[in-house]
């Protein structure tokens, strides 16, 4: 779980242009957060899943996810309007 949660706010940072510390904020609302799980540290799996949720829910449109993780569904997809 930290290989990948790390692997995908890394890939989310760069691309959306934003550090790993601020997407650590955004995500984890404890911007050390990611830093320290580099470092180590754990989190526990509700949490985990919760990131995983948010980063595909809010994943840039059009970019591909890293090919070595799993993907969650996305929980917020638009109904197509017929």
């Amino acid at each position: 779980m930290r290989e990948q949660i790390i692997t995908v706010s890394d890939f989310y940072g760069r691309l959306t242009g934003v550090g790993r510390k601020r997407v650590s904020t955004i995500v984890l609302n404890r911007g050390s957060k990611l830093d320290g799980i580099v470092a180590g540290g754990d989190l526990n799996t509700g949490t985990f899943e919760r990131a995983m949720q948010w980063f595909s829910d809010n994943w840039p449109e059009g970019a591909d996810w890293p090919d070595d993780v799993p993907r969650p569904v996305r929980a917020n997809v638009p109904e197509a309007v017929e």
